[in-house]
């Protein structure tokens, strides 16, 4: 259950593109993106602003199966991209998509790649894919990060319910491993109330909660950097953030999680 509006991830698509597109401003687009190794920043930018293309096309004709259309993941034809012309290339697919996701509503029906199907999950999945990506842009360019809090702690529920499908044990059979008795991981965020999550790896499928009790290791710090380490944007050395418990299970969770 999302924590924001539809009408909030539409207005954050749009939103945290032109922070984005303020962060590339004149910026040397070459420059190789750690967090995405093989993209320089004007590589990830074409993968951004491509995905969201696409899933405005499978908003905007209520796709009953998977869209095709042009593939931004192969950019080796985008290494030396000028900011000037992916500004407003990204705003407008931006615009496009917050546009195809407003007309559309929530619960439009549509094909999603995960369980769902409606247009929420688009609203939300871009949301945060724009968020990050932005991170990616934003930290290899040298500058700071910021996140609006709720961005942030919607952004971590979604990481914790997508996470914890039981698909991802048939796409990625090594987070099996993550499973076993006395594993459970608590994200404390010191700087908003109220925002704790409980991974708890002990049954047979991963599952979570929104609480605050003890687990076998707490990672604590501000609420953003908890996001940055969770999607691996940081490691917990580069982060501002405290471990207090079994580091070895922090680091074998960090290692095993696929997603994002």
């Amino acid at each position: 259950m999302t924590s924001l509006s539809h009408d909030r991830h539409c207005a954050e698509i749009v939103a945290q593109t032109d922070l984005l597109r303020a962060t590339i401003e004149g910026a040397d687009l070459t420059v190789p993106v750690p967090s995405c190794p093989g993209w320089n920043v004007g590589q990830l930018l074409r993968h951004l602003g491509g995905g969201q293309r696409w899933a405005a096309k499978t908003v905007r004709s209520r796709a009953a199966e998977p869209v095709a259309d042009q593939d931004f993941r192969d950019l080796a034809a985008y290494t030396h991209e000028d900011p000037a012309v992916l500004g407003p290339w990204l705003a407008e697919g931006a615009a496009a998509l917050a546009e195809a996701l407003r007309e559309a509503g929530p619960d439009a029906a549509l094909w999603t790649p995960v369980t769902g199907g409606t247009a929420t999950f688009y609203a939300r999945r871009f949301t945060h894919e724009t968020a990050l990506h932005r991170a990616d842009a934003t930290l290899a360019l040298g500058a700071d990060y910021v996140l609006d809090h709720e961005v942030a702690a919607d952004a971590l529920d979604e990481w914790m319910e997508l996470g914890a499908l039981p698909m991802h044990f048939e796409v990625h059979p090594r987070m099996r491993e993550l499973l076993g008795p006395g594993r459970t991981v608590h994200l404390h965020a010191t700087d908003v109330a109220d925002a704790e999550w409980v991974l708890d790896l002990t049954g047979d499928t991963i599952t979570w909660r929104r609480t605050h009790e003890k687990a076998a290791v707490a990672l604590r710090g501000p609420l953003v950097e908890l996001l940055l380490v969770t999607y691996k944007r940081r490691t917990p050395a580069e982060a501002d953030v405290e471990i207090l418990g079994d580091a070895d299970l922090l680091a074998f969770w960090l290692d095993r999680v696929s997603f994002g």
